[in-house]
C-alpha cells in the first residue's frame, strides 16, 4: 500500500475538491457556535452553507444547553449523528483537532474539512490512512459557493 493514503489529502487538486463538493449533501459542523455568536465564522459559515442547500448537522463543542442550532437537532459527538455524513467541517483550533480523532474515526465520514487557518498534519495523516479525504486550511463556504454558482449556470 505504501503512500497511497496521501491520495486522500486534497491540497491543490481543484478537480478532486470540486468532485467532493458536488457530491456533498450532508455536512456535520464540529465546533459550530450558536446564534449568539452570529458574527463569527463558526456560525455564519454553516448558516450560509445551509442557505446554499446543504443539510447542516450541528455538533457544538461548547453550549451544553443548546438542543437546536440553525433549526437542526444538536449532537454532542460526530459519532452520535445518525446516517451518512459527507463532510465534517471543523471549527476548532489546530491544537484541538487531534482530540477529536477517535470521534471522527468512529463515524468515518467521507471527508474531514479543516476550516481556514486550521491545520494538523498528523491528524490529517491518521484520517487519510483510513480512507477519509482531508482538506486543510480552506473555507468550505468559499469553495462551495463556486460549486453552487456553476450549478446555477
Amino acid at each position: 500500500m505504501g503512500d497511497a493514503w496521501q491520495q486522500n489529502l486534497i491540497e491543490d487538486d481543484e478537480e478532486r475538491l470540486l468532485a467532493l463538493l458536488r457530491a456533498a449533501r450532508r455536512v456535520a459542523v464540529l465546533g459550530i457556535k450558536t446564534e449568539m455568536a452570529r458574527g463569527q465564522p463558526a456560525y455564519y459559515v454553516p448558516q450560509a452553507l445551509q442557505q446554499m442547500g446543504l443539510e447542516i448537522v450541528p455538533v457544538p463543542v461548547y453550549y451544553p444547553d443548546a438542543v437546536e442550532i440553525l433549526g437542526q437537532k444538536v449532537y454532542r459527538k460526530v459519532a452520535d449523528v445518525p446516517g451518512e455524513i459527507d463532510i465534517v467541517d471543523v471549527f476548532r483550533r489546530s491544537g484541538d483537532v487531534a482530540g477529536h480523532l477517535p470521534d471522527l474515526l468512529a463515524k468515518k465520514p467521507r471527508a474531514v474539512w479543516l476550516q481556514s487557518g486550521i491545520r494538523d498534519d498528523r491528524t490529517a495523516e491518521a484520517l487519510a490512512r483510513t480512507g477519509i479525504l482531508v482538506v486543510q486550511d480552506r473555507c468550505l463556504m468559499v469553495d462551495y459557493r463556486e460549486v453552487a454558482r456553476s450549478a446555477a449556470r
